[in-house]
């Protein structure tokens, strides 16, 4: 029986690792059966303790567990799409006995700790805060409901569980971190709970890592200064105090800024977020210099392992054959969904991701006549998957995800599924040839997806932001869409531009290579897979963060 009173990871530690950390993150996508994630965010975090399992860290993740999850996504009558919240339990989560009140509005919510053991998904161990408890009311129990309420209280709130919970988790858990890390700033009301613990700012610095993954001012959380004195976010600390503490003046408060002051040392996502951000932070004083690490994905739990080994032993038909396997066996997920049957034997673009306003889900359909003379091709023939899941309050992405609902009924071989999240995640990189990522540069900080399209026999096809600046070699690795001169051009002109570009490579690179040159088509691939498998693997990337972040 584990002793949550006096908690030690439960393995025998890697000397070099040895030094205690903390690793707080809103989001956790650890296994698919755990639906306590949105996005790339928690993709990152689960591959962070996956990869710090592997390694045999000395490191614990702090999260939440979120009853409804995100949310499921269903559809409606016309297959558009339906948010719906589910309540969801799970046998295999561990309860601590652990419970103690986090002061929220002046009033004391209980918080009960549940633990993930790290032989379940072979993950670092995981604790998760909830307040849906009998002792609470029924505002308190919603807490801990839904990840990213679109309520600005209830978010308010759930940082607060994040931040301060998760401060006063550990010391319940007597682990005594060496190390704050806050994977973005949703936990940094952890600040005002360690000041009190450890007295000074300068103690609090000594202890505290931050990870920035938002390349824009306006992406940075900010909150009214009043709104989190009246929700008790300051742990006791008054507006004036907070102001003098984190340098932040005005009538907002900024989670980023006052993470940025309390940390030792920051880093941003990728060598091109890192730069951004020091460009977008640079003018405030007294903060650390912001390092790269780029995001990474755990190799062992995304790769298709045949695949590599095929590759290997140079075994062509047999890698060949594989793939023809993944695609087909993927297809009938998206036949069973959608009623649309895909050819394994003809080209496959998939795009699926977080449905976001500057991803632009739809550019490649933006021109309908070009659309529709690339899925008419025969002699070249295409078969186009979207998936994705736009956050439910955020109309504008439902908009777009609906009009490519509406659009994939007058092609037999465009579909759209749903549900994305991890399995068919996997499964639909397994069913690419072609993975199109086109975010507005430079507005993607990583963007992680493509990674693991790689790691199961795609090609990226895609903006030149996030890692792909570190990764791609146009036409030997990947494709790459020449960038557009973001600083002068409009918005729109630069759409147009990309498009242009996105139909030009289309036409002239990928589909007479895909079709006309197997051999090279192949060593493409296999040029993605190999450069993929260390570089962007994240047991490089935990490694990075023990070098050069903690010690």
């Amino acid at each position: 029986m584990t002793d949550f009173r006096n908690y030690k990871v439960p393995y025998e530690l890697t000397p070099e690792y040895s030094k205690s950390v903390a690793y707080f993150s809103m989001e956790f996508a650890i296994h698919q059966p755990l639906k306590i994630y949105s996005g790339g965010l928690g993709f990152l975090s689960g591959s962070h303790l996956r990869s710090a399992y592997e390694l045999k860290q000395n490191l614990i993740g702090i999260g939440i567990l979120w009853k409804y999850g995100y949310y499921d996504q269903g559809r409606n009558q016309d297959q558009t799409l339906k948010p719906e919240w589910y309540e969801k339990t799970y046998s295999f989560l561990v309860d601590t006995g652990i419970k103690f009140q986090v002061p929220v509005h002046n009033q004391p919510v209980w918080v009960k700790a549940w633990y993930l053991p790290p032989d379940t998904f072979k993950s670092a161990p995981l604790f998760l805060l909830s307040t849906d408890l009998p002792e609470n009311d029924y505002l308190s129990q919603t807490i801990t409901h839904r990840l990213y309420d679109a309520d600005t209280a209830a978010k308010i709130a759930q940082m607060m569980i994040l931040g301060i919970g998760g401060a006063m988790l550990v010391d319940q858990l007597n682990f005594n971190p060496e190390i704050y890390h806050l994977n973005e700033a949703h936990g940094v009301s952890s600040i005002f709970y360690l000041m009190k613990k450890f007295g000074s700012k300068e103690e609090v610095k000594k202890r505290l890592v931050f990870t920035t993954h938002t390349p824009e001012e306006a992406g940075n959380e900010k909150h009214d200064f009043f709104l989190c004195d009246k929700m008790s976010y300051f742990y006791g600390y008054s507006v004036p105090e907070v102001h003098k503490m984190t340098g932040i003046d005005g009538h907002l408060f900024n989670h980023s800024l006052a993470a940025l002051r309390f940390a030792r040392e920051a880093n941003g996502v990728s060598k091109l977020h890192g730069e951004v951000s020091r460009r977008m932070w640079g003018h405030y004083p007294d903060i650390p210099e912001i390092q790269s690490i780029t995001n990474a994905q755990n190799w062992k739990y995304w790769a298709d392992k045949q695949l590599y080994r095929f590759m290997e032993e140079a075994d062509n038909p047999g890698f060949d054959d594989r793939k023809r396997y993944l695609k087909k066996r993927a297809f009938d997920i998206v036949a069973d969904q959608t009623g649309k049957l895909m050819d394994p034997d003809v080209l496959t673009i998939v795009w699926a991701r977080r449905f976001a306003a500057y991803k632009r889900p739809d550019l490649i359909a933006q021109d309908m006549q070009r659309f529709e003379d690339l899925m008419s091709n025969t002699a070249m023939p295409v078969q186009m998957i979207w998936a994705g899941k736009p956050y439910p309050m955020d109309y504008g992405a439902i908009s777009v995800f609906n009009s490519l609902v509406h659009l994939s009924k007058r092609f037999k071989n465009v579909a759209v599924c749903v549900d994305y999240e991890l399995t068919l995640s996997k499964r639909l990189k397994q069913a690419s040839d072609v993975w199109l990522n086109n975010p507005r540069v430079p507005r993607e900080a990583s963007g992680t997806s493509g990674m693991t399209a790689a790691m199961n026999g795609s090609v990226n096809f895609s903006t030149f932001d996030g890692w792909i600046c570190e990764f791609a070699r146009h036409g030997e690795n990947s494709f790459i869409v020449p960038q557009a001169d973001y600083h002068n051009l409009s918005i729109q002109d630069q759409d147009d531009q990309d498009l242009d570009h996105l139909y030009e490579i289309l036409k002239n690179e990928i589909l007479p290579i895909y079709y006309s040159n197997k051999r090279k088509w192949r060593d493409i691939v296999q040029a993605g897979m190999h450069d993929v498998r260390f570089e962007f693997e994240s047991n490089r990337m935990v490694k990075e963060y023990y070098e050069l972040m903690y010690q």
